[in-house]
């Protein structure tokens, strides 16, 4: 399955660049995967950019509000919807102002990283984090240990 990070603004601490660079490195060895940045504006043309970058795409908004997942749950996740022959996911990152309501009604699902709000940089080094722990998981890797 292909990923598609689609994320309103790019991340400008150089921790959170070189983090992003890191595990879209590590994920892409195992999976294709495209960070997609949109430039801030209107609400209106955040929401047209947003939509446009993820159009194809089984559409998933991360949100403090949405379904919190554990590790183990996202690679179920993951494998089900390979196993549903599903060609592309497109995970929606809002900027300062989250997500706006058309976007919300264009996504199939949203989940929470955290019951944490968390800052959009830090949420996109987690996201990518964790697709690459759960592309681990199912491939029987060391990178994750249950305890």
């Amino acid at each position: 399955m292909r990923w598609k990070i689609v994320a309103v603004g790019k991340p400008s601490l150089g921790w959170a660049r070189l983090g992003v660079e890191d595990y879209a490195q590590r994920v892409q060895r195992l999976s294709p995967i495209e960070v997609i940045y949109v430039k801030e504006g209107t609400e209106e043309q955040v929401t047209q950019r947003m939509l446009d970058a993820s159009e194809g795409s089984l559409r998933v908004l991360l949100d403090e509000k949405g379904k919190a997942l554990r590790s183990v749950d996202l690679a179920r996740w993951l494998d089900h919807r390979q196993l549903d022959a599903c060609k592309s996911a497109a995970i929606l990152i809002g900027g300062a102002s989250g997500h706006y309501p058309k976007v919300r009604e264009a996504a199939r699902e949203s989940w929470s990283l955290s019951a944490f709000t968390l800052q959009h940089e830090l949420a996109l080094v987690v996201l990518l984090e964790q697709i690459y722990r759960a592309h681990s998981i199912l491939r029987g890797d060391p990178y994750h240990r249950e305890g």
